[in-house]
């Protein structure tokens, strides 16, 4: 199933400050994470987890420190900071509202093909 980009993007910042909130780690670990979470669904690439990673330690949600690998290899390890937890909270209530009047509209479409009144 491919996952439109515009959902992928709206959902990007509240996933890694998640995943952040469990525990500091580094990219690759996170992009195998949003893997995992999502069944193997959503495939994340470099290129669009690192750019976000630095916007979200601009706006000082995660602050980086750089660290060593088990094999003695440099990596940036990401951590939630205070801020990043109440932009976290923050989003946990947006989702919660869009996922409720998504959860409504649903309920009420009837299986099949819709026509819209007066334009069949």
């Amino acid at each position: 199933m491919h996952i439109d980009k515009d959902l992928v993007a709206a959902s990007a910042t509240p996933l890694v400050l998640g995943i952040l909130a469990d525990g500091e780690s580094y990219g690759y670990a996170i992009l195998k994470r949003v893997n995992e979470l999502s069944g193997g669904r959503m495939e994340w690439t470099d290129g669009m987890l690192y750019p976000l990673l630095h916007r979200l330690e601009r706006l000082e949600y995660v602050k980086a420190t750089w660290g060593t690998s088990d094999v003695g290899r440099r990596r940036k390890h990401y951590a939630i900071t205070a801020s990043g937890r109440e932009a976290l909270a923050e989003r946990r209530q947006q989702w919660a509202v869009v996922s409720d009047a998504l959860k409504q509209v649903w309920q009420d479409v009837q299986p099949g093909p819709a026509v819209a009144e007066g334009w069949a």
